[in-house]
C-alpha cells in the first residue's frame, strides 16, 4: 500500500485514469463501437491495471523486505539495504515483463 503523499497521489491518479478508461469503454459498448476499437480500449485498460498492480506490489515488497531486515518500511523514512533493493529491482523487472 502506498504510504507517502507522493505515492498516494500517484496511485490515486492512476485509479482516476483507469476509471475514465472503464467509463469510456462502457460508453463505447453502449454506442455499438466495432470490436477492434473495443479490443484496443480493453488492452489499454488492462495495461493500466497491470501497471498499478506492479507499482503496489513493488511497494509491498520493499516494505516487507525492510521489515524483515529490521528496518522501518519505505513509507516510514527507511529503505531496504542496497542488496535487497537490487533483488527487488530484479524481481520487478521479471514481473513487469510478465504483466505486459
Amino acid at each position: 500500500m502506498p504510504h507517502t503523499p507522493e505515492e498516494k497521489k500517484r496511485v490515486t491518479t492512476r485509479l482516476a485514469r483507469i476509471k475514465g478508461q472503464a467509463e469510456a469503454l462502457e460508453r463505447a459498448v453502449a454506442a455499438g463501437t466495432e470490436c477492434g476499437a473495443l479490443l484496443q480500449q480493453l488492452a489499454a485498460l488492462r495495461g493500466a491495471a497491470n501497471g498499478l498492480m506492479a507499482e503496489v506490489l513493488e511497494s509491498h515488497l520493499r516494505e516487507t523486505f525492510a521489515q524483515k531486515n529490521g528496518q522501518p518500511g519505505r513509507g516510514a523514512a527507511g529503505a531496504p539495504p542496497l542488496d535487497t533493493n537490487a533483488e527487488i529491482d530484479q524481481i520487478m523487472r521479471i514481473i513487469r515483463t510478465y504483466l505486459k
